[in-house]
């Protein structure tokens, strides 16, 4: 499951690449941006056959772009993105509103909460052996 993690702590990039190699995610299929700003651009210069992670772990709270302002910006890149990577919103935030606020996104798949454990990591890959395509 090749893996983007969009965070500006890098302490938190850290621990969540370490719980996803003690998962079983060799960690050179790890990518990790600490500018969201750097991220948009990443995935703006994808082109069609370019190779898309299957999972990308967005942090909700960072500045200059919100995880929220990440997932506008990608808006217009929505049908390429769909089906081909899952995003899941990281977040402290134990708002309701955030919950229901990523529902209206499509790309997203689900709110986890900081920190992430093993638990949600082998959700996730179990999800992504049923949806993703081979």
């Amino acid at each position: 499951m090749d893996t983007l993690i969009i965070d500006d702590d890098p302490t938190g990039i850290f621990l969540t690449t370490r719980l996803l190699h003690r998962e079983g995610q060799p960690t050179d299929v790890i990518t990790s941006f600490v500018s969201p700003v750097e991220a948009v651009a990443f995935f703006q210069q994808q082109g069609p056959i370019d190779a898309l992670p299957h999972v990308v772990l967005l942090d909700l709270n960072m500045p200059l772009l919100s995880g929220w302002d990440v997932l506008d910006a990608l808006k217009p890149l929505e049908a390429h993105l769909l089906g081909r990577c899952v995003f899941y919103i990281l977040t402290s935030s134990l708002a309701p509103a955030d919950a229901a606020r990523s529902r209206e996104y499509p790309l997203v798949a689900g709110l986890l909460h900081k920190p992430l454990d093993g638990a949600e990591i082998q959700a996730m890959q179990a999800r992504l052996q049923k949806t993703m395509p081979s």
